[in-house]
């Protein structure tokens, strides 16, 4: 097999732990999977692929994830500072059994990014960041919960907001659901990217280069890694049980961005433009995709 891992007998239990047969689990797609990377295309190694109980367990800390949000949606309003944000977060998450996935993750020191504005990505709350009539902030918070990684983020308008940041807003969460028609076995990844940048670039903005998605579940970023600009047919194919996120990050202006904030950590875009950025995770299924965090 492709990826040097043991191959069972068909008769013989699955490789995955699911307890059924090989040829009654995983051996179908094990079969395309191969004939896929004989062909010369991009494939994973089939132990990040998810089984029935890794999505289960997905789902039990995503619940936590989506509750978290709905929370925020509720609370965030002008005045609020994005250190009340990270506070409501972590509490939440907490007393709902979880662990905030962000929190010390490669040294970063809040339990969420908030990005406002200008900012791209891994904005760290502070108590000096008040959000104000007329911003745009991106909440992005992960989960821990039982050893599975749940992940999604979503944008808020601060108050009544202007026409041209609605527009940033709106079009960038259009632009997940353009790529999830993609979303489905033996498409690629390729498939969905092309069609995140084109409608992104059909209206006037532009999709960041340097960052995407992710393969998730297990740890907080498994491969595959998760561009949205892309070619139909190109990139790793997808395959039933394969758990990612879809996040582009969306600039008003050009697509460069200026990583060269003192904390290490807060992107920018290039330009001082505003950006946008919403998240969910899927994992594909046998007929197409199930939303798992959003």
């Amino acid at each position: 097999m492709y990826d040097n891992e043991p191959v069972p007998g068909r008769n013989e239990p699955c490789w995955c732990g699911s307890g059924k047969k090989y040829k009654k689990c995983h051996a179908a797609i094990d079969e395309r999977l191969q004939e896929c990377y004989l062909n010369g295309q991009e494939v994973i190694y089939r132990h990040l692929l998810k089984t029935p109980e890794d999505i289960e367990g997905i789902k039990r800390s995503a619940a936590i994830n989506v509750g978290v949000l709905d929370m925020v949606a509720e609370r965030i309003a002008p005045g609020v500072t994005t250190a009340e944000v990270d506070q409501w977060i972590y509490d939440y998450t907490v007393e709902h059994g979880g662990i905030p996935a962000d929190l010390n993750y490669e040294g970063f020191p809040k339990s969420v990014c908030t990005s406002i504005n200008d900012v791209v990505c891994h904005g760290i709350p502070s108590e000096r960041d008040v959000l104000r009539e007329g911003d745009i902030v991106n909440v992005d918070c992960s989960t821990i919960l039982d050893g599975y990684f749940s992940d999604s983020s979503r944008m808020f308008c601060i108050g009544e907001v202007s026409p041209e940041r609605k527009k940033l807003v709106d079009v960038t969460r259009e632009s997940i659901q353009r790529g999830l028609t993609q979303v489905k076995p033996w498409n690629t990844l390729g498939d969905m990217a092309h069609a995140v940048q084109t409608y992104v670039e059909e209206n006037g903005f532009n999709v960041v280069r340097e960052f995407g998605g992710h393969g998730i579940g297990k740890e907080f970023h498994e491969d595959p890694f998760v561009s949205h600009v892309g070619e139909p047919g190109e990139g790793v194919v997808l395959a039933p049980g394969m758990c990612f996120t879809i996040e582009p990050m969306v600039n008003a202006g050009g697509a460069d961005i200026d990583m060269n904030d003192p904390n290490g950590w807060t992107v920018r875009t290039a330009d001082g433009s505003d950006s946008a950025q919403w998240e969910v995770q899927l994992v594909v299924t046998d007929t197409g995709y199930e939303l798992l965090s959003w």
